[in-house]
């Protein structure tokens, strides 16, 4: 049975289809979609479909930077915003990085393994803040909170952070194939005495690291994180490598 497409012309009425989300599936960029529907491993009933609702704008004044859920990786790797175009140009392949959305990226989910979305280490470390609606109603929380909790029923409308004032790295780890995803990635973004520490790519979600955050101390990471083993890489050597990439970070916001 084919499924029902739901095209709506702005987010607002995009908001409106989605409800609660209830027999919904959200459609962004498919890559992930996609594969998982051509295998008959995912058999929508009712497809919202989000080309056309106005999600697709990336806005950076002064300050703060707005961006849409369906701004693609591709956007960003072409876009002002350093961090983010670093994580962005190391996403899959152009292909995939011309269909795949922000929005997809950060809600991607777990699988078998770890998280497949990339950007989310990044959007931690900025201190971005997702704004979304659905069950409950509209709300915007630190991206971190939305990740960890409860993402039943809510549909992604826009990330916004406010523009990062101190130094930053990135610090990826991923195997050869163009489209496999990452082993681990680390973001930090200092402010004076202070530090924002990101992580994805390690266990079932992007996670703040909390610990290395007080303690400017590496090996502290593990406090944080649960490595997975999957197809990409196994846990301990994702706790190994992970060690070494927040020395690294560390080390690099230390010396700027």
């Amino acid at each position: 049975m084919a499924a029902e497409a739901l095209v709506p012309r702005s987010a607002d009425e995009a908001v409106a289809l989605f409800g609660e989300g209830d027999g919904i599936t959200v459609f962004a960029g498919g890559t992930i979609l996609m594969p998982e529907i051509a295998a008959g491993r995912l058999e929508p009933a009712r497809a919202l479909l989000l080309h056309f609702s106005g999600l697709d704008e990336l806005h950076a004044d002064r300050d703060v930077v707005r961006i849409g859920a369906m701004v693609t990786v591709s956007t960003l790797v072409d876009s002002s915003e350093p961090l983010l175009a670093r994580f962005a140009q190391q996403v899959a392949d152009l292909e995939v990085r011309a269909a795949a959305t922000v929005g997809g990226n950060l809600c991607a989910p777990a699988g078998i393994g770890a998280q497949r979305g990339d950007l989310g280490a990044a959007l931690i470390a900025l201190g971005a803040r997702v704004r979304s609606n659905g069950k409950g109603g509209e709300r915007t929380e630190p991206a971190e909170d939305f990740l960890s909790g409860d993402r039943t029923g809510r549909l992604v409308l826009e990330i916004e952070y406010d523009k990062p004032s101190g130094p930053w790295s990135a610090q990826t780890l991923r195997r050869r194939h163009a489209r496999s995803y990452a082993i681990a990635n680390v973001a930090v973004c200092s402010t004076g005495d202070s530090l924002r520490v990101g992580v994805s790519g390690i266990g079932p979600t992007a996670v703040r690291a909390r610990a290395v955050e007080q303690s400017h101390h590496a090996e502290d990471v593990v406090k944080d994180v649960d490595p997975v083993d999957d197809a990409v890489a196994g846990a301990e050597y994702r706790r190994k490598m992970l060690t070494v990439l927040v020395r690294r970070a560390l080390d690099e916001v230390g010396n700027a």
